[in-house]
């Protein structure tokens, strides 16, 4: 999937993904797309669950390696 940036939150547990993935959306324009790659696989349920609570699509995972990517879609 096409995305704007990533961010490499592989390795870290909870809630380091998310508060990564947080700060990197502040910095992208609404519409603007967000790949996080993570290992812990509460971050499955964790980005999900903070997308949705920050105003910001989920757009889903795909394996990435050793990883799994997750694209979050920065709300407006």
């Amino acid at each position: 999937m096409q995305h704007h940036a990533e961010i490499d939150a592989a390795n870290l547990l909870c809630p380091l993904p998310v508060l990564r993935a947080r700060k990197a959306l502040l910095r992208l324009a609404p519409g603007q797309v967000l790949r996080v790659l993570t290992t812990d696989p509460m971050a499955a349920v964790d980005l999900p669950h903070f997308a949705a609570q920050g105003g910001h699509a989920y757009l889903g995972t795909e394996p990435a390696g050793g990883a799994m990517a997750h694209y979050l879609r920065r709300g407006g």
